[in-house]
């Protein structure tokens, strides 16, 4: 197994202990729900939106390891880009966690990110890693009802 193949590496150890930009946005002017009815991860994220780009976002909600880090890695990585950015990069993720366990990884322009490549190992895990992500892009369109990973 690789090193980018171990599932707990570090900086998702360390997102999960110490989830960044957890804490209600009081400014947002989008918000969303998520929820995982496989394994109960809850996530609503903020954010502030200033024209087309993410001025701010935050988020609060309670789940696995996997589903913390990812939010605040992908929380992290997502401030100051553009709604295009996001969704160019929310593809990059998507892609890598969804992709051929047995193949090499896609990394290139993930960042941090890239520690969610064993993920595609346990297909029940990958949607810990997307909820939030799947939750962003509904704060991001005004969608009112809870996105679900089901």
């Amino acid at each position: 197994m690789s090193e980018l193949s171990d599932l707990y590496q570090d900086v998702i150890l360390d997102h999960n202990r110490s989830p960044r930009n957890f804490r209600v946005l009081a400014d947002a002017n989008h918000r969303a729900d998520g929820f995982n009815p496989l394994c109960g991860d809850k996530v609503t994220v903020f954010l502030k939106l200033d024209g087309d780009r993410i001025a701010d976002v935050s988020f609060q909600g309670s789940g696995c390891a996997i589903s913390t880090a990812s939010a605040s890695l992908a929380t992290a990585a997502l401030k100051g880009k553009t709604i295009a950015e996001a969704d160019a990069l929310f593809a990059l993720f998507h892609d890598m966690v969804t992709s051929d366990p047995t193949a090499e990884a896609h990394v290139d322009g993930l960042g941090k990110l890239a520690a969610f490549a064993g993920v595609r190992e346990f297909p029940t895990r990958i949607k810990c890693a997307t909820l939030v992500w799947h939750t962003l892009k509904s704060a991001m369109k005004d969608e009112s009802e809870v996105v679900t990973t089901e």
